[in-house]
């Protein structure tokens, strides 16, 4: 059974050239069984993908077989009516199982996902808002619950990722300008983890990975603008499946201007934008034309304990105070967002985060002041993600760093 401690790409043979053929050939299986996972395939449609000879195929499987990165699986129907008892073989996903975790000052979740991608847990918890001290208490809490969902021991765990609010420092390894957790910049996160874990850990943006994830769903090249949008706002850029991350503080929207006078104060736990339309402040609005309008939808709904999606429900219901209210947020998000739409030019622009489940009566909304706003005009899409685009991102950086560095490299093909 291959653990966290095995790498295919050792000890396959010794001696020179052989054994870096070998190594390659066994990339080159394992590769294309990786991209038709989780279906199985036959050895003959490995020699076809692959472009090997039959026996070397063979060999590469058993090898793979043997480490404990495939599992066999008998001959499907077809097959059998033909009397051909082909064995096939697909990734076994438990060979490597990964974890990703999103942190936030009033949430903290945590999935598992084994090697072929598959969601093996996804455990969330939240709280009215936690220090530094007590959010490393509720991560360690959180990923216990997560793995014992999952049934993956703690030492089988190859790979973790931590995504957090703020700019991450990438030689530190530490996150800076996060005043909504206090004590937060000071917490060797990556440190943390690793001891709960013993297993490489990263850190990085939320936004970031959440862009990764929405990326990946979508397919295909060119930009991507993804928003994060929730209680805070972040966006992360992807150019041709590559994330762009400037000097670190790529995509920090929410410390947009919306008015002459803003400006940046570190000290403020939010920047103008996410103070502007960040779902507090559209809970607000909602709340304040509820009181202003007692005849409204927003009134019935629950007046001062109006929430973000009260807002969005009571517009769809075509509640003309409560479409106002959206009409006032997609301006400012719009007015806000169009500059950048105006130096990127992406294909696409996707929201992802709490305020997606609002659906159409804001996706409407930004989308028509963005047309008076843009020259090209990108498509505007809600991510189906929603609120698990960041910690679905993390997973899928954890299982690219295992593939990067447990198996064998380079994955290409060769003849023999």
């Amino acid at each position: 059974m291959a653990g966290k401690g095995s790498d295919m790409s050792k000890g396959t043979v010794g001696g020179g050239g052989t054994t870096m053929l070998r190594r390659i050939n066994v990339a080159s299986v394992l590769d294309a069984v990786r991209r038709s996972a989780p279906a199985p395939l036959r050895v003959a449609e490995l020699v076809e993908r692959t472009g090997l000879a039959r026996p070397t195929v063979a060999q590469a499987v058993d090898e793979l077989l043997d480490a404990g990165w495939l599992q066999q699986h008998g001959p499907d129907s077809a097959d059998r009516s033909l009397g051909r008892p082909a064995i096939r073989v697909s990734l076994r996903g438990r060979a490597a199982p990964v974890l990703g975790l999103d942190v936030g000052p009033h949430r903290v979740t945590v999935g598992v996902s084994d090697l072929a991608g598959r969601k093996l847990s996804l455990v969330r918890r939240s709280g009215p808002g936690w220090t530094a001290q007590e959010l490393l208490g509720v991560i360690g809490e959180v990923i216990t619950e997560a793995l014992a969902e999952a049934e993956v021991p703690a030492e089988d765990v190859a790979a973790a990722v931590a995504a957090s609010p703020g700019i991450v420092d990438e030689h530190t390894g530490r996150v800076q300008l996060v005043p909504s957790v206090p004590g937060w910049s000071a917490i060797d996160l990556i440190k943390h983890v690793r001891g709960l874990l013993d297993c490489p850990v990263m850190l990085d943006n939320d936004a970031n990975l959440a862009a990764l994830a929405i990326a990946a769903a979508r397919g295909g090249t060119g930009t991507l603008l993804a928003v994060q949008w929730g209680e805070r706002l972040g966006a992360g850029i992807v150019i041709d499946g590559r994330l762009h991350r400037g000097t670190g503080a790529a995509g920090e929207i929410g410390f947009i201007a919306t008015g002459p006078d803003d400006v940046i104060n570190p000290e403020d736990s939010r920047g103008p934008l996410e103070r502007a339309v960040g779902s507090e402040a559209i809970a607000a609005l909602g709340r304040q034309a509820a009181l202003d309008h007692p005849e409204s939808r927003l009134a019935e709904l629950g007046g001062d304990q109006l929430d973000t999606a009260d807002v969005f429900a009571a517009a769809a219901d075509r509640d003309p105070v409560a479409q106002a209210v959206v009409q006032q947020v997609a301006r400012s998000f719009a007015r806000a967002l169009a500059p950048s739409i105006l130096v990127l030019d992406p294909t696409a622009v996707v929201i992802g985060g709490g305020v997606a489940r609002a659906g159409a009566v804001l996706l409407d909304a930004i989308s028509d002041q963005l047309r008076l706003l843009t020259l090209n005009h990108p498509k505007l899409e809600l991510s189906a993600l929603a609120e698990d685009a960041v910690v679905t991102g993390a997973m899928r950086m954890a299982l690219d760093e295992v593939w990067q560095r447990k198996l064998p490299t380079p994955a290409m093909t060769s003849t023999t």
